[in-house]
């Protein structure tokens, strides 16, 4: 029975992730690029700088960096290296490229999902910031139906992506490293979770800037010496990587490539699964920060694309490739766990490499459970209203219980699928809305620091909302 329920999901998984979607996701990316006149070269010379700015003339519930941080601490996750490290083992070193350029043009659509959600977010009763792809159906098209849609695939995504993948990794991880049982890591997270989300935003926001910089700036430091380590493979690296990204082939260290189409879906997909850009569940984040207009937090939020995939993932890429070369002991068998893969990789590294992946897996997996606690809360508020915010944040805490005993390649499926249904209608959202995104660029974007006495208009509900 259970062999056929997940030969269903397997079949399910490669359908929706399949060419349309890779062709629908990219098309976007590139699409978005263009049509925001290469949005991403603002990304470094107005984002960064802006993520670290205070915006005092602005109408939010945290801090532009607060949101950010908020963003990163979802996206940051297990998927930049168990994901990436899934991405190796199925579609061979190319996906990393394709996971990267996933990254570089998906900085265009994390700013223009970003815009919008700022753009036609509503301020309720007790004063919070609500946005995201939902109201943007909604506010924006008249097409609250489909809002609606995307508000439950996204509620049902935050138990998958943003909660069992990540405990069950943690799990993982402390038992074969650690020796601590699962059914202990489970609770002890659960515990943790509870602390935090039950202050809403501003409580997951506090915890996120203080642990997202020390959890990324730990990681990164740690692959860039072991790419030290791994100098003379670095090079040879690459030019497997750029290889394998459209061809058949083996190379040293069983390294197996399996051709353009296995490398686009599982690098595309990963990436996806990192950096978020297009699935919409970001800008829900954004939506909250303290804005005097879309174009400066949408900025902002894009440089999030930047550091989780252009930088976090490809250097996850490079070590794994770099050091499976290196060392031949290592064997790749066909449809190995990412997180297998990964932990053999990090584990040549003597003393380094096992703290670089416990610390990292362990920080990145909690901070993302945060995150996607505070997406799914928004989502279920949208449908259901405030009342079913304390039976989400218990079902929440109650998953990520008994998340280390769920088969994990089972739900890393389960979530692709939830990713992809769920940027559909987000797609649908930024593509239609696209005229919008182009209007608010041109007026705004080269006056980012003069102050404006215009700020975003913000709804005031006067009734509960739905």
């Amino acid at each position: 029975m259970f062999e056929t329920i997940s030969g269903a999901i397997e079949t399910v998984d490669s359908l929706v992730w399949g060419w349309g979607m890779i062709i629908l996701l990219l098309g976007t990316h590139i699409f978005l690029t263009l049509r925001t006149g290469f949005i991403q070269r603002k990304t470094i010379s107005k984002g960064i700088r802006l993520s670290v700015t205070k915006d005092p003339d602005g109408e939010g519930e945290v801090s532009q960096f607060g949101a950010l941080a908020t963003a990163l601490a979802s996206t940051i996750g297990t998927g930049n290296i168990i994901g990436v490290g899934t991405a190796v083992a199925m579609g061979g070193p190319g996906a990393v490229l394709w996971c990267w350029l996933t990254g570089v043009f998906g900085i265009a659509t994390k700013y223009a999902e970003s815009l919008i959600a700022v753009k036609y977010r509503v301020k309720t009763e007790d004063g919070r910031m609500q946005g995201g792809a939902m109201y943007a159906l909604e506010r924006g098209l008249n097409m609250k139906w489909l809002g609606v849609i995307f508000a439950v695939l996204a509620g049902m995504a935050s138990f998958g992506i943003g909660c069992a993948t990540q405990v069950n990794a943690i799990a993982a991880v402390c038992e074969e490293n650690i020796g601590i049982p699962k059914w202990i890591v489970g609770g002890v997270i659960a515990v943790l979770t509870a602390a935090v989300i039950f202050g809403g935003i501003k409580s997951i926001s506090r915890v996120c800037e203080r642990l997202v910089p020390f959890m990324a700036a730990f990681y990164v430091l740690g692959c860039i010496i072991i790419l030290c380590i791994n100098y003379d493979y670095l090079i040879p690296a690459i030019q497997t990587i750029l290889k394998l990204a459209f061809t058949e082939g083996a190379v040293q260290g069983g390294l197996v490539g399996s051709g353009i189409q296995m490398a686009m879906r599982y690098g595309v997909a990963r990436g996806l699964f990192s950096n978020e850009s297009g699935m919409g569940s970001a800008p829900i984040a954004a939506a909250a920060a303290q804005t005097r207009n879309p174009v400066r937090q949408a900025l902002v939020s894009s440089t999030g694309t930047f550091w989780d995939t252009v930088v976090v993932c490809l250097m996850t890429g490079l070590v794994l490739v770099s050091t499976i070369m290196k060392n031949d002991m290592i064997n790749i068998e066909p449809g190995m766990d990412g997180g297998i893969l990964t932990t053999r990789a990090f584990s040549q590294i003597p003393y380094l490499g096992p703290i670089i992946l416990v610390v990292g897996i362990i920080s990145f997996a909690y901070s993302t459970i945060l995150g996607w606690a505070y997406y799914g809360e928004r989502c279920v508020e949208y449908c259901a209203g405030k009342k079913g915010l304390v039976p989400y944040r218990l079902l929440y805490i109650a998953v990520a219980a008994i998340a280390p005993v769920v088969a994990l390649d089972l739900v890393w499926t389960i979530a692709d699928i939830l990713n992809a249904l769920m940027a559909i209608p987000n797609l649908v959202a930024v593509l239609l809305l696209s005229p919008v995104i182009v209007n608010e660029t041109k007026k705004y974007i080269n006056n980012l620091d003069a102050r404006d006495t215009t700020p975003v208009p913000v709804i005031r509900s006067g009734k509960k909302l739905r």
